[in-house]
Formats: structure tokens, sequence, C-alpha cells
């Protein structure tokens, strides 16, 4: 399963960031896909992208006077979020994809989970009710244009794809760069060391798109079942999550990535 599911992240990474003359050239693409909305966490400034990450476009439109272009990206989420629910976040995110290869990499000790671990899990949550929505539509300049603060000062998935190519390849951008650059690429390295220890950080306690897809995951479309007349609770499902969800008793739970382990695992087939 594991295999399957990184095979297509991977091919659904590189379609989305399939604009190869951007990494030729050093600039992002900006022609008409651009104003389009992919499903998962994907830069907007990688030079590859050919589409808009759904919440850096939500930051961006969300204190505009264009209201159409917010009703455009909320309906987009509303609408990937009822169908799928945080099935993107298993199988369509590049950055997903990302973390899970690092959490391949051995490690003495992997940490499962500690204490505190599920409070930490709502810090998703206030990052997206404060970065993404309330700093970008009270926060505004003189032509009420707010700032995508999430992107500018927390996501290490915009640092990764779209901050260091772009400097790379720009001597103008590395004669320009300041304490912000330094500060999200300390992000992004810690990040990365926590994703070897820990499954997946990011999307954890930090993501707001994985926010605000978890709202949709008990009522979406495409969901989990576990029938209970086959199920024998011998909690293999349960102690193979590693988000640390329990399918038997919520096999829909805001964490699940919808990853498919528990149902691979499933001795009677109960989950489907």
């Amino acid at each position: 399963m594991d295999k399957r599911r990184h095979g297509i992240q991977a091919i659904w990474a590189l379609l989305t960031n399939s604009y190869l003359l951007g990494f030729a050239q050093g600039k992002i693409y900006k022609g008409k896909l651009k104003n389009l909305c992919v499903p998962g966490l994907n830069c907007y400034s990688c030079p590859g992208a050919l589409g808009a990450c759904p919440i850096g476009a939500m930051q961006a439109v969300i204190g505009s006077w264009n209201f159409k272009l917010t009703f455009y990206v909320a309906g987009f989420l509303m609408f990937v979020g009822a169908l799928i629910g945080r099935f993107v976040c298993g199988w369509f995110c590049p950055f997903g994809l990302i973390q899970d290869l690092l959490h391949k990499i051995p490690f003495s000790k992997k940490i499962a989970s500690f204490r505190g671990d599920r409070i930490l899990r709502k810090l998703k949550y206030l990052i997206l009710i404060v970065f993404v929505i309330l700093l970008p539509m009270f926060l505004v300049d003189i032509l009420g244009q707010g700032a995508p603060y999430f992107c500018k000062l927390i996501c290490p998935a915009g640092t990764l794809e779209g901050g260091i190519p772009l400097v790379l390849l720009n001597q103008s951008l590395r004669s320009a760069l300041g304490w912000l650059y330094v500060w999200k690429n300390v992000l992004l390295l810690i990040t990365v060391v926590l994703s070897i220890v820990v499954y997946r950080p990011f999307c954890k306690y930090l993501c707001p798109l994985g926010a605000v897809y978890s709202v949709f995951n008990p009522i979406s479309v495409f969901r989990y079942r576990v029938d209970q007349e086959k199920c024998v609770k011998c909690k293999a499902c349960a102690h193979v999550c590693k988000m640390q969800v329990d399918p038997v008793k919520n096999p829909n739970d805001p964490e699940c990535i919808r990853c498919g382990a528990c149902k691979k695992v499933c001795p009677v087939k109960a989950i489907r």
C-alpha cells in the first residue's frame, strides 16, 4: 500500500510542478493555470508550480474587495473536503510525501506519541484562524490588501519548494536576504529533523490545510466504514496507524489521512 501511495504522491507532485522552464529561468509560472487551486499544499512560488496552493490563495484574496475570488477558494476547499476529506493529505500533498520519505530514514528511537501530543494538534486550527483568516483580513495595506502571513512567517513547504530554489537561481534575491529568510530556513530544518523522528509533524501540528480538510473527514462522501459484525477487536488497525487513530472507535477521525494502512492490516477485512 505504501509503495502505491508514494507512487501516486510522486506522480501528482510531478504533474503539478511540471513547469520545467521555471527552474531553467529562475522564474515562477504566471499563466492562466495559476488561477486554479490544486488540492494539496503546493507552493505558488515553486518555479515548477502550475497551480495555486489553496491556503496561499485564501490569504491573498480574503481581505480583497474581489469577493468572487474569496468565494471561489472557499468553495474549492469545501468541495474537496466534502468529497474526500484528508485523503488529500495522504495521497496528493507533495509536502506530505517529503515527510513520509524523511520518516523512513533509520533512527534509534522513533516517537509515536508524547504527553501533550493531542493538545498540540489543536495548534493547526489556531494557525488557520489567526494566520490564514484573521491577519490577512484585518492587517491590510492602503489598498485593502492583506499579506499571506502563514506563507511569509511559517510555511516550511513554501521555503523548500519556492524560497530555496528561487534564491539559488536568482543573484538579485540572494543579495536581498534578511532575517526572515533565515527564520524560515530554521523552521524548515526543524521540520525536516522532526520528520525523521515523528511521523508527519507538520501535518499533525501546523498545517492549516489539514485543519480545513479534517473538519470534513466524518462527513465526506468517500470515507472509511467499519463492519462491526466482522470486527474481532484485535486492535491491529490501531497499532499500525501512524496518526494514532483507532478506526474501530472512529474510522473517520479528523487526524486520519486515509493512508490505507488499517485497511491493509485488518485480518477479517472489516474496514472498507
